[in-house]
């Protein structure tokens, strides 16, 4: 007997398809059409709103958000087997003719009539990124930071596409301006726009919508001040990921912002334009799910009343978490829409 599967493959690079099949279709992110098919499947997945999210649930989402390559075949019943070992290697999920969502052995992710999962499920995540949370689930722990066991790996090296090295750059160098032209304004001597063009005119390639409404505005509201003037955090840690600064320091205080403006102000960034690499995706990644845990134990002792943890800053963790989401392609977001769930 055939079946009819669909996969579901997080990876960057997908492995040759070396089980018994009959490949019906396969595309990519190149294709236009894949990104519809998917928000499509995520909404067959949680019956269009009505499902209550649960964990599982969650887990499955998320997945979804980073597939790769959707891959139709039929098989028969005999080359399941076969399957299971490519899906796992794949990082993939399939879905059957029965409406059912499984993971890459078979197991029940998301029941069709109850959206519920087998106790023996799991989604599945590319062993480098269990080893990622594993080891700063440990590190934190020892720290007396509090750790919550339920929080997901990240994205893994076989998945991520991170940002050119040249649109963090511009990036960072937009994120400045911004942060100055707020510094400015809070001293009560503001720096005209047109005079941060003139000295630093990378800054204006990438202006995201929100960072082009601030500095057109003479007298911005104090919230959007404040909120600007954080982002010399963005920018130390994107320009840590190029490589300008040596460290990252654990996040318990604010950046040297003298040091982190004089780092763009002064360059030479046309040959940084030029030569511009980020730091390996391995350390790239360390860094987001390093900084994902801090921001969850943030959130959780605000959510609880408590101040936050001993030795953690969180404006500077907020900062980090949601420059390292951009800079890694998290929901594959534009600047302004980026969001840090936890």
């Amino acid at each position: 007997m055939t079946v009819l599967v669909n996969l579901y493959a997080t990876v960057r690079e997908l492995p040759a398809l070396d089980f018994e099949h009959t490949l019906l279709g396969q595309r990519d992110r190149t294709d236009p059409e894949l990104m519809p098919h998917l928000h499509g499947f995520m909404g067959y997945v949680m019956q269009g709103g009505e499902r209550q999210m649960t964990a599982s649930l969650f887990h499955v989402i998320q997945h979804v958000e980073r597939v790769q390559h959707h891959v139709s075949v039929e098989i028969e019943e005999a080359a399941f087997d076969g399957l299971a070992n490519w899906a796992l290697s794949a990082n993939a999920v399939l879905f059957l003719p029965d409406g059912s969502v499984r993971d890459p052995v078979g197991h029940m992710l998301v029941d069709p009539q109850t959206g519920e999962s087998s106790p023996d499920a799991h989604v599945p995540y590319p062993a480098d990124a269990v080893e990622r949370k594993q080891r700063f689930d440990t590190q934190i722990a020892a720290r007396g930071i509090p750790v919550a066991p339920g929080l997901p790996p990240i994205v893994s090296a076989l998945e991520v596409v991170p940002r050119s090295a040249a649109d963090v750059l511009h990036r960072a160098c937009s994120l400045l301006v911004c942060a100055i032209r707020a510094e400015s304004l809070a001293s009560g001597d503001p720096i005209p726009a047109q005079d941060l063009k003139a000295r630093v005119p990378e800054a204006f390639v990438a202006l995201a919508p929100s960072e082009h409404a601030f500095l057109d505005d003479e007298t911005p509201e104090q919230q959007a001040v404040v909120n600007h003037a954080w982002r010399y955090e963005c920018v130390w840690l994107l320009e840590w990921a190029l490589g300008l600064v040596d460290a990252l320091p654990f996040p318990a205080e604010i950046c040297d912002v003298p040091r982190t403006a004089s780092t763009l102000i002064d360059a030479d960034r046309s040959a940084l334009l030029r030569s511009a690499a980020l730091r390996p995706a391995e350390a790239l990644l360390d860094a987001a799910d390093h900084h994902f845990r801090l921001h969850w134990a943030v959130r959780e002792a605000r959510r609880q009343g408590l101040t936050p943890p001993e030795g953690l800053e969180p404006g500077v963790i907020a900062e980090r978490h949601y420059a390292l989401n951009w800079l890694l392609r998290f929901q594959n977001a534009d600047w302004d829409d980026v969001d840090t769930p936890t």
